[in-house]
This record gives C-alpha cells, sequence and structure tokens, in this order.
C-alpha cells in the first residue's frame, strides 16, 4: 500500500484535514475507477478537480501532495494515499461494505488489480494515439523539468523510480510521438488480456463468479476507454462486449465516463478522416 510518509508531502496543509478528500481528473481512466467505485460503495467524500491539461497536476501545490503528480490520490483523515489500486484497496479496509472485494478473493484480486495496472502505460500509449491525439507534446521540457523538481521526489521516504518512468514516457513523446509500432506492441497486449477475459466471460456473468467486484470495475474502464480509441470489442471479444455494455450504463458508471463535448466533437470528426487514410485503431494495430 502506498501511504506517504510526512516528509513525502510538501503541501503540508493536508495534513490537518479531516474526512475523505479526493483529488482526481475528469477523463483519468484511473480516476474514473476510484469514482465508481465510491459510488457503488455509497462513500461521502469532497472533490479536488485537478485538469491534467491546465498542468495542474504538476503544480507545486500538488506535487507536494503526490510528488508523482499523477491522479487519483487521496487525503483521509490527514494521511495521503496514491495509485488507485491501493487507494481501493485500502478504502475496502475502511468502509467494507458494500463488499467489492470479497475476503476469499482478496489476495486473488490483489494480483489480478497488478496485472490490469500493468497495462496503464499501453492505455495511455493508445488513448494518446487514437483519442486525445495532441498535436504538440502534452509536457514541454520546462514541464519535465518542473515535474521532476517541484515535489519532494520521494515516495515512502525513497527517491521514487515511477517519476523518471513518467518523465520517460513524456520525453520520449516528445521526440517521435506515438508510432504505429508502439500502438500495435500496446493493442497486441490488450488483445492477449482481453482473450482472456472473454473465455472467463463465457461462463460466469462477472469477472470472479456471481458478483460484482472491483475487477469488473478495473476492467470495464479499459473497455469503456479503448471503445473510444476504436477497439473492435463486438468482433473480437463478444462475450467481454456483451459483458460490459450494460455494466456501462449503469448510473454509477456511466456518469463517470462523460467526455467533455468538445473532446466527442473532436473525436467524431478525426475518425473517418483516420479510417480514410488507413490510420483508424483497426488498421495501425492489425485487428
Amino acid at each position: 500500500m502506498v501511504q506517504l510518509l510526512h516528509t513525502d508531502i510538501r503541501t503540508k496543509e493536508v495534513l490537518d484535514w479531516q474526512g475523505l478528500h479526493v483529488f482526481h481528473g475528469q477523463i483519468s481512466s484511473c480516476s474514473q475507477k476510484l469514482r465508481i467505485f465510491l459510488n457503488l460503495k455509497g462513500i461521502e467524500w469532497v472533490s479536488h478537480p485537478i485538469d491534467a491539461a491546465k498542468k495542474e497536476n504538476i503544480s507545486s501545490y500538488y506535487l507536494g501532495i503526490n510528488p508523482r503528480g499523477l491522479v487519483p490520490a487521496i487525503v483521509h483523515n490527514g494521511s495521503v494515499h496514491i495509485e488507485s489500486n491501493d487507494i481501493i484497496q485500502y478504502l475496502e479496509r475502511e468502509f467494507p461494505a458494500p463488499p467489492l472485494i470479497p475476503p476469499a478473493y482478496a489476495d486473488e484480486l490483489a494480483s489480478l488489480l497488478r496485472h490490469e495496472d500493468d497495462l496503464h502505460l499501453d492505455l495511455r500509449t493508445l488513448s494518446f494515439r487514437f483519442l486525445f491525439a495532441p498535436k504538440s507534446p502534452p509536457k514541454s521540457a520546462a514541464d519535465l523539468q518542473r515535474y521532476a523538481t517541484a515535489g519532494s521526489g520521494t515516495v515512502r521516504g525513497e527517491k521514487d523510480a515511477h517519476i523518471d518512468r513518467e518523465i520517460g514516457f513524456y520525453a520520449r513523446f516528445a521526440e517521435e510521438g506515438i508510432t504505429d509500432d508502439r500502438a500495435r506492441q500496446s493493442a497486441a497486449r490488450f488483445r492477449t488480456a482481453f482473450d482472456a477475459l472473454d473465455q472467463t466471460l463465457a461462463t460466469s456473468p462477472y469477472l470472479k463468479g456471481d458478483s460484482l467486484t472491483v475487477l469488473d470495475i478495473a476492467w470495464a474502464v479499459y473497455v469503456n476507454r479503448l471503445s473510444l480509441c476504436g477497439y473492435p470489442f463486438a468482433r473480437l471479444h463478444p462475450n467481454v462486449a456483451a459483458w460490459s455494455a450494460p455494466l456501462i450504463q449503469r448510473a454509477e458508471f456511466a456518469r463517470e465516463f462523460a467526455m467533455p463535448a468538445t473532446a466527442l466533437e473532436s473525436l467524431a470528426a478525426q475518425q473517418p478522416a483516420w479510417a480514410e487514410a488507413g490510420k483508424s485503431f483497426e488498421a495501425v494495430c492489425r485487428l
């Protein structure tokens, strides 16, 4: 579990906050996952939106809370927790009802959530290529320098290599964007994962038996995002498509998946042009 030490935190005011405070981004997939979890749990929380487009996630204030500059992060009665899956497992212990991590599956679900988390950079790769498609690098050299220096740079008192991974992703983006080869590699990893899920869902209503768990939340978030990118779920993974459709329409899920109207309009305009040029998701990723 990633609970920060006081020495990791430079925005000291949060150490006095009571209740549950959530720093989150509207279209951040990890934030969507946490908000859906909170909705299903019925947990009350104080919202602190972080707009990555305005680079609020790399402000001195936010890096002083989460040195990794990622959302979500929470402050619960003065303790700061980061990383969405760790946050969810922490909150499950603090707010056990209704159960979304059944005790009998706790260790197994923790392992399966790590597998889901391993694909996060692949999701970001495909999102930047086929959904957001920024015309310039999301972070400049100056942004990355601030990212490296504005926070403590430590997690649990140790220099955090995760920050270097984030900087490396954006530095590489500035050099070459998202190449066809990188997109194919990420799509192939997801196809392997969804092939396995499709087999599970051929005989089970949910990913861990008869009840909804955090695993269903996590993978539904990925299905929703990749569907927007153009991933052909109905053709490649019909059981995944059939399982995810009613979940994504549930109120607790649907309101967290809302995209800004401008983003949807841009996507609607871009995708036909990409398809005509042979640059759609299916064409580039050879699906």
